[in-house]
């Protein structure tokens, strides 16, 4: 699998830091990295975040301000056009220690379902829960948007095994759902959709379990899945390496 670098900005000596992979359906490039690995990167994506959210005046859902420093997102993926500007992404939370650092829970509160999805995270905590927020694609006109919408459901997946977690899990609108269930999303079962953000929506809690999303995922997304897990793995062994051979070079210039 051809993995590229693509414009992405100036982002210094912590390029490394960086995993890619290229979505061989809608030819973006995406970038993986933690917020203050690429501060430039992260900002560009969080600030594409709001615009969508702002358009489809859900901005409040974003907590943009809240999350903006960055310190409650563990990973963030951003898809880079080759002009690179950044046309989608999401930000991984987790893994969790504890069943109420589950932001999604909150959404149901004081309603149906609550126990059982309490009883769920209690269930898989113990293997690793990574959540995953602002899923977003870009407003505006962009070639291959359903291809780069099924990339980002893949991008649930690739997380929950960066952050070594079992786990995958989302919160999204009922209409999203057959989009995510084609990575091996799985809505929970018996926990009914509530009105979140607003009246507007059916939102409903999906999750991913790392050890079987690969059968459960349509032949197609699962094909996807391994190519990009192994290109992902490759950039994280040279990020490895180079960062070994920095540490040696440190270690010499502290002997010198």
């Amino acid at each position: 699998m051809a993995v590229e670098t693509v414009a992405v900005g100036a982002f210094g000596a912590r390029d490394a830091e960086v995993l890619r992979f290229r979505d061989m359906h809608s030819g973006y490039v995406f970038h993986v990295a933690s917020p203050d690995a690429h501060p430039d990167l992260w900002q560009r994506y969080l600030h594409g975040a709001l615009r969508v959210y702002r358009h489809y005046e859900v901005d409040p859902a974003l907590e943009y301000e809240k999350v903006a420093d960055g310190r409650s997102t563990s990973l963030f993926f951003a898809a880079v056009d080759p002009a690179g500007e950044v046309v989608a992404g999401l930000r991984a939370q987790g893994p969790y220690l504890v069943e109420d650092e589950v932001h999604g829970l909150g959404a149901w509160s004081g309603r149906a379902g609550e126990a059982d999805l309490r009883a769920m995270i209690a269930d898989r905590i113990r293997e690793g829960i990574v959540e995953v927020k602002a899923v977003w694609v870009t407003c505006e006109g962009i070639a291959h948007r359903a291809q780069l919408g099924a990339a980002l459901s893949r991008c649930v997946v690739h997380a929950a095994w960066l952050l070594g977690a079992r786990f995958g899990f989302v919160t999204a609108a009922a209409h999203s759902a057959r989009l995510y269930e084609s990575s091996g999303g799985r809505i929970a079962v018996g926990v009914p959709a509530v009105p979140y953000p607003d009246d507007r929506y059916r939102t409903v809690p999906l999750w991913w379990d790392a050890h079987a999303c690969r059968t459960s995922a349509t032949k197609l997304q699962a094909s996807l899945l391994a190519l990009e897990r192994a290109a992902l793995g490759a950039w994280f062994a040279r990020a490895r390496r180079l960062s070994a051979a920095g540490d040696a070079r440190m270690g010499g210039l502290a002997q010198a």
